[in-house]
C-alpha cells in the first residue's frame, strides 16, 4: 500500500478511535495516525500468516478446518483483536458494498458450505481455484466493519496452500493486480459464482 503524502499525519476519526481497544489506546493513546495503525495491523498480518503457514505446514490444520466460516471470524479476531473493539464480530451496520447485514452470518454459513461441497464431490476446480472461490465469496457478503480485504485475501492464501499437493512446489497468490480489471471479475463471480475467470487473472508466485 502507498500511502499518500501527509497520510502518516492523519489522525483517525472520532468514530474510528471510539473502537479502539484498551490495549491500543495504551499502545498508541486515543488519536493515534492513520500510519502508526496501519504499521500495527501488517506487523500482526505477518505474524498471523506465518503461524497458520505452520501450522498447515505441520499438519496441526487442515483445510476442512479452513472451509468453516467460524474460522473466518477467528482469523479475523486474531488479526484485528488487539485493535479493534469490531475484531471477528459480522457487521451490524448497512453498507456501500456487501450484503444487509441481518443475512451475513447465514450467508457465510451456506456460502462455505457450497464451496467445501463442491471442492469435495465435483472434482472441477484446482486448488488454485478453491482459494479465489472463497475469496471472491467472502468479498462479496462484505462481513465485517472493516479490515475485510487483508482478512479475505489472507485466508485465500492458507486454503490455496493447504489444498496444494504436497509432491509439488508451493505457490501463493501475488494480489498485487490492476484493481479495476480485479473488481469488474469480482462483480462477474457475484453474478455466475465462477472462480475461474478471477483466479487465471490473479497470478501466482512460487513461496
Amino acid at each position: 500500500m502507498n500511502l499518500d503524502p501527509g497520510y502518516g499525519e492523519t489522525p483517525i476519526t472520532p468514530d474510528e478511535a471510539s473502537a479502539l481497544t484498551p490495549l491500543a489506546r495504551r499502545i498508541f493513546g486515543d488519536q493515534p495516525n492513520k500510519a502508526e495503525l496501519f504499521e500495527a495491523e501488517q506487523a500482526i498480518a505477518d505474524e498471523v500468516s506465518i503461524a497458520l503457514q505452520s501450522q498447515i505446514a505441520d499438519g496441526k490444520l487442515a483445510l476442512e478446518d479452513l472451509l468453516d466460516d467460524a474460522f473466518l471470524r477467528e482469523l479475523h479476531a486474531k488479526l484485528y483483536g488487539d485493535l479493534w473493539t469490531w475484531a471477528g464480530v459480522y457487521r451490524r451496520r448497512e453498507s456501500s458494498i456487501g450484503i444487509d447485514p441481518a443475512n451475513i452470518a447465514a450467508e457465510m454459513r451456506a456460502g462455505f458450505g457450497n464451496i467445501k461441497y463442491r471442492w469435495e464431490h465435483a472434482k472441477d476446480w484446482s486448488a488454485r481455484e478453491l482459494g479465489i472461490a472463497i475469496h471472491a465469496e467472502t468479498v462479496r457478503i462484505h462481513g465485517f466493519v472493516d479490515g475485510n480485504g487483508r482478512a479475505t485475501r489472507l485466508l485465500a492464501d492458507l486454503v490455496f496452500l493447504a489444498a496444494q499437493d504436497s509432491d509439488s512446489v508451493y505457490e501463493s497468490y501475488n494480489w498485487e493486480v490492476d484493481k479495476r480489471s480485479y473488481i469488474v471479475l469480482l462483480r462477474q463471480y457475484d453474478v455466475n459464482r465462477d472462480p475461474k475467470p478471477l483466479a487465471a487473472f490473479i497470478s501466482t508466485i512460487a513461496m
